[in-house]
């Protein structure tokens, strides 16, 4: 193991909190004390509808509790459910994304870029007991956060998309590269390889438009090529789980710990890194993607110049935590309608 990858373990075993279903429980209930009976029926709807697993990181209209639609006070509540979920960084990431909307509007010279166009919405009924999920989407933004009997057990999908990628015009943002870490530690592992190792990793001298799994309710595993964690020595092993943490570490740490401690017990070794597209120049499309048995995070920019990232975090078997929420419903005589709000 390398020191790096010593590291982050450690910092995670000495920065595990409390479980983040409380601090967002405790949100939500807080959030709904504070609205009309005509906002929480736009918050909250039942966990069994069809729309819990209808996400997407486009510019449109959501159902649910928007930023536009309430008061400064209850915005803040908003946003306080959304900090509840996410770590200290993530929060602050999320954050940055939404603001790119004002530079999207300066640019654009439209009013339809917005950072109040994004929802809150609230699946089943929040509580110690049964299945809820939260989710918060936006342009560029869909975290979901699936809940049982108290517990987090899904938080995928998580998408994160920044455009633009670098703000270069004059603007109070300028200079501000939301997901410039991800694009970064995915370059510098790649230039880490050696020429063999590269010939592994580059799969296509040309990006795709867009993540391939889109937004697929369902996540289909990609090809199986890359180089293998197996088949890297340690510096560039260390690189890959960094990175791998830095999607992770979105999450709160106890979260982001059980998303690596899964990765390593379906097998590290087997953890590929694909790499399409321009390898050198900035401007030039690239993706990369990291893909294991039972996950997968995909990273694009080839939009606007390559100035316009898209990011991903699937679960092949956990997005919006089915195979658990099976097992939950199996233990209840009225599966079909758990806890519907």
């Amino acid at each position: 193991m390398t020191g790096l990858a010593f590291f982050i373990i450690a910092l995670f075993a000495a920065s595990v909190t409390t479980a983040a279903e409380p601090a967002l429980l405790g949100a939500v209930q807080q959030l709904s004390k504070s609205l009309t009976e005509e906002e929480r029926e736009k918050l909250f709807m039942p966990f069994n509808s069809d729309e819990r697993l209808n996400w997407h990181f486009v510019p449109k209209s959501r159902p649910g509790l928007s930023l536009k639609d309430v008061s400064a006070e209850k915005q803040q509540a908003i946003l306080e459910v959304v900090r509840a979920g996410l770590s200290d960084a993530g929060y602050e990431k999320v954050a940055t994304i939404r603001s790119l909307e004002s530079v999207l509007r300066e640019m654009e010279g439209t009013s339809f870029r917005d950072p109040e166009l994004y929802s809150l919405q609230v699946y089943g009924e929040p509580g110690r007991e049964g299945a809820w999920m939260v989710r918060y989407e936006g342009h560029h933004l869909s975290l979901n956060w699936t809940v049982i009997d108290g517990e987090v057990i899904a938080t995928s999908p998580q998408f994160l998309g920044a455009s633009p990628a670098e703000v270069r015009i004059e603007h109070e943002l300028k200079g501000t590269r939301a997901l410039g870490a991800e694009e970064d530690l995915g370059r510098r592992l790649l230039h880490a390889l050696n020429e063999e190792q590269r010939a592994q990793a580059i799969v296509a001298d040309e990006a795709p438009r867009d993540i391939l799994t889109s937004n697929q309710r369902e996540a289909s595993m990609q090809a199986d090529e890359g180089v293998a964690y197996a088949d890297m020595i340690e510096g560039q092993q260390g690189l890959l789980i960094s990175l791998i943490e830095l999607y992770a570490s979105v999450q709160p740490p106890d979260i982001a710990r059980a998303r690596l401690d899964a990765i390593r017990k379906a097998g590290l070794d087997t953890v590929k890194f694909a790499w399409m597209g321009g390898t050198e120049e900035e401007g030039v499309g690239h993706y990369y993607r990291i893909q294991g048995p039972t996950f997968l995070i995909e990273y694009d920019n080839i939009q606007n110049d390559a100035n316009h990232i898209h990011t991903v975090w699937r679960d092949f078997k956990g997005d919006f935590g089915r195979d658990l929420l099976k097992e939950h419903y199996a233990q209840h005589a009225d599966p079909d309608h758990p806890h519907d709000h």
